[in-house]
């Protein structure tokens, strides 16, 4: 059992609170474990570029990092529940481009239905909302395992996408396909103010609600959690399900960063999003993390990549960089004891 619920449990020896008084410590300190790395970067982006620490630039990271920062988001909740969705890339390529083709006419490659545009928006969400409900009936009720389940449903969903889309791009979307990524407020991009929303939620959620309490002891251990009356199957579920929805609404800033929708949207991506997720310091193991954490990791990665294209470094360098940040983080983690066996 977990030290939170040893900590947690009654006893009749006088149980001692010291114990979970440090773990939580010991968890803030790692909620902004990155922080100086971020300022550390921040320094050197201002060495490498005069114009990085220029508003335009900033603003365009916070922009380009919305869609990553929702993905990270679902999948961070998932992982919490000690569960994996390797899924959420292709739902970022499927979900708008499902509900682009209902909208657009059959000249521009769509279906020719020529639907209402807050219909094709509400498709987008029912796609990303259907496929996370999928994933969780086959992993929580058929008992398979996620991994496989998830890998499976990312191949099926990227082969539908070619499919539909015959390999090619969707061009002459309406504009409320674009306005998140386009629409700004203060200056600052929709998307960003909704990024900053959704995680805000969460991590209210995950701190002060007894849902999150119960995504945290789900993943901490599945069977106690299930003993003290927690409905581990139907949160479990509806995580899933909520994973999905953030998933397609980052596909909707994807698409409108871009202003097309391609066969390859999404494609890659949740490699990135598994590195946001690990060196922000949420457990592959469940039961631990923040979400002060997991957008720490973000940040950290949109600044990484930033200070690399000023620096003109080769942008297929960048997949290596995060690769070796991935290993950096793990390595960290199991020296201040995380993922222990």
């Amino acid at each position: 059992m977990k030290t939170r619920d040893m900590a947690a449990a009654p006893s009749g020896r006088g149980t001692t609170v010291a114990p979970l008084a440090g773990g939580l410590r010991l968890e803030r300190l790692r909620d902004v474990a990155l922080v100086p790395a971020l300022l550390i970067l921040v320094a050197l982006g201002a060495f490498v570029s005069p114009s990085f620490l220029t508003q335009a630039n900033l603003v365009s990271v916070l922009g380009a990092s919305a869609a990553l920062a929702l993905v990270v988001l679902a999948e961070s909740l998932i992982i919490i529940t000690g569960k994996f969705d390797l899924s959420v890339e292709s739902i970022v390529g499927i979900a708008p481009a499902l509900g682009a083709m209902l909208v657009i006419p059959a000249g521009s490659a769509g279906f020719g239905t020529e639907w209402p545009v807050a219909a094709g928006l509400l498709v987008v969400l029912a796609v990303g909302a259907l496929t996370g409900f999928i994933n969780g009936f086959l992993v929580v009720r058929l008992r398979l395992n996620a991994f496989i389940v998830t890998l499976a449903m990312l191949i099926v969903l990227r082969g539908m996408l070619v499919g539909a889309t015959k390999g090619g791009t969707l061009f002459d979307m309406p504009p409320a396909f674009f306005a998140l990524a386009t629409t700004t407020l203060l200056g600052v991009p929709l998307s960003v103010w909704l990024a900053g929303a959704a995680f805000g939620v969460a991590g209210i959620v995950l701190r002060y609600h007894r849902l999150g309490r119960a995504l945290f002891a789900i993943g901490g251990n599945a069977p106690a959690a299930r003993a003290a009356g927690i409905n581990v199957d139907r949160i479990t579920l509806g995580v899933f399900v909520v994973a999905g929805v953030l998933a397609a609404l980052g596909g909707l800033i994807v698409t409108g960063y871009v202003g097309a929708i391609n066969a390859n949207q999404g494609n890659g991506m949740i490699f990135t999003v598994f590195a946001a997720a690990v060196i922000g310091g949420v457990s592959l193991d469940g039961g631990k993390g923040s979400m002060l954490g997991a957008l720490s990791g973000v940040l950290l990665l949109g600044v990484v990549q930033n200070l690399l294209t000023l620096a003109q470094v080769p942008s297929f360098w960048i997949q290596a960089i995060y690769g070796a940040i991935i290993l950096g983080a793990l390595m960290v983690a199991r020296l201040t004891g995380e993922n222990q066996q």
